[in-house]
């Protein structure tokens, strides 16, 4: 029997509620059109009333769809991860607009036909009034003079141009083209969403699975719902590959439960693109984790970089770079891990190199933090790179050579350990300066008890510094 989480989803043919669960009567698809394409194909939508996600840009009243129903649109693009309706929410304006369709992918156009299109569409224009709706699939994948070629003809208005990619267009586009464009970023659709079109696939005898004698679980569809990461293609695929490799059973009906749904869309596949917007994301959201003291964040964001196969190097140079820029002297341990780790990850590999990259992670997320290292050493260059650069005091110069001597040089110094203590007061720079200002964290809370007590001796025997010796010159 089945439990009230696992309600079917019946072919609405045979009249039963989607709480039934009786068996459900074939009917025959009304038509056989969509017959050879993908399910995710047949089921694109035809209008914005059927386009599932993308509220934020589609809700009735907003920009982009007062556009779209107005023929008002120029030129556009889209860009999001894959599945999430870019080339659907094109098809839908191109259902809708005036416009001659022209499609181009930044994968298999070139150049010719780019020109070919280009020219037929000015042609189209100059004799019939007509403008061109050109949609390019990939247009990140287009290189810079290919994109450059279209701009005339973008600025000129003998082109409206939608461009979909999976990338940031402000970095994978061309300036010139974002700017005489309106970009619009799709989001991953969430799981309500996802279920709605998994369900109306389902039912749908046209174009759908409608015309299978099939019953569903409602588990099954929640499970692909929700594994699919925001993948609207990827949900439809799952479903259909799981209708279409499942036996019926003695009864003749196919019946796809939770197992069958794991099965088909088998390992979840995250968002994550080498070179692209999700792994410069993922990696950020780690750094940041590290750096805000959260180790099951931290934990997270690396995993998913580790399932994704990101380079460990890559990692590990991340982790390195965190020790010593937000931990610092609060816990100089930290740097000693990373290092350990990044050459462990290096010498072992995946998976293995899991387990140092992690703990060095962890060590991170959970030591006391500061930033006072990287604070003193950019103020030191910035100081170094807009001022006037100070000569070094004679007392520290170099005296181990014939003739320092009767330039003054390195007379006067003290050598720190005849001191008590190790240290004596004297004067490192001709101008005083103060760049590090220690934390009070870990470690570095003494550090900065030994600092203060050094600097108020300092600032306590401090006299004027002579000039410079004769031919002695700042550099």
């Amino acid at each position: 029997m089945a439990s009230p989480e696992s309600d079917l989803f019946p072919n609405p043919a045979s009249g039963a509620t989607p709480a039934s669960t009786a068996p459900v009567a074939s009917g025959e698809p009304a038509t056989s059109a969509y017959a050879s394409a993908p399910l995710a194909a047949r089921m694109r939508p035809r209008t914005l009333d059927e386009f599932v996600g993308q509220s934020h840009l589609l809700a009735r009243g907003l920009l982009l769809r007062r556009a779209i129903e107005a023929d008002r649109i120029q030129s556009l693009i889209f860009f999001g991860p894959p599945g999430t309706g870019k080339t659907s929410l094109a098809h839908i304006i191109a259902a809708q607009t005036r416009s001659k369709f022209e499609r181009l992918s930044g994968v298999e156009s070139n150049v010719a036909d780019m020109r070919r299109v280009l020219s037929a569409a000015a042609n189209r224009l100059l004799n019939t009034g007509r403008p061109t709706l050109l949609f390019i699939d990939e247009i990140h994948r287009f290189n810079k003079s290919q994109q450059d070629i279209l701009l005339p003809d973008v600025e000129s208005g003998v082109i409206r141009l939608i461009g979909a990619t999976t990338h940031t267009p402000f970095f994978f586009v061309n300036s010139p083209l974002v700017s005489r464009s309106q970009v619009f970023e799709l989001q991953p659709i969430g799981e309500a969403d996802i279920l709605a079109l998994l369900q109306r696939a389902v039912t749908d005898v046209d174009r759908g699975l409608g015309h299978l004698k099939m019953r569903v679980d409602a588990d099954a569809l929640a499970h692909l719902a929700r594994v699919c990461d925001g993948d609207a293609r990827k949900a439809l695929n799952s479903l259909e590959i799981a209708a279409l490799t499942t036996e019926p059973g003695p009864d003749g009906i196919l019946h796809l439960n939770l197992t069958v749904a794991q099965e088909c869309i088998q390992k979840k596949a995250v968002v994550y693109d080498g070179d692209g917007d999700a792994h410069y994301d993922t990696i950020s959201a780690f750094i940041k984790s590290m750096r805000g003291s959260d180790p099951d964040a931290t934990l997270y964001w690396l995993a998913k970089m580790i399932h994704a196969g990101e380079d460990p190097r890559f990692i590990a140079r991340r982790i390195v770079i965190q020790a010593a820029e937000d931990v610092g002297l609060a816990d100089p341990m930290a740097l000693v891990l990373a290092r350990a780790a990044a050459e462990a990850a290096e010498f072992i590999g995946w998976p293995e190199a899991r387990i140092p990259i992690a703990e060095a992670a962890l060590y991170i997320a959970t030591a006391p933090k500061s930033n006072s290292v990287i604070t003193a050493i950019d103020a030191a260059l910035a100081d170094v790179q807009s001022g006037r650069t100070q000569p070094v005091p004679v007392a520290l110069r170099d005296g181990n050579y014939a003739g320092a001597a009767r330039r003054g040089h390195g007379v006067g110094y003290k050598y720190s350990h005849d001191f008590e203590g190790h240290f004596t007061p004297q004067e490192y720079l001709t101008e005083r300066r103060r760049y590090y200002e220690p934390g009070d964290l870990g470690v570095e809370k003494k550090i900065k008890e030994r600092v203060e007590r050094w600097r108020a001796e300092m600032e306590k025997a401090a006299k004027p510094i002579p000039p410079s010796p004769g031919g002695d010159t700042p550099s």
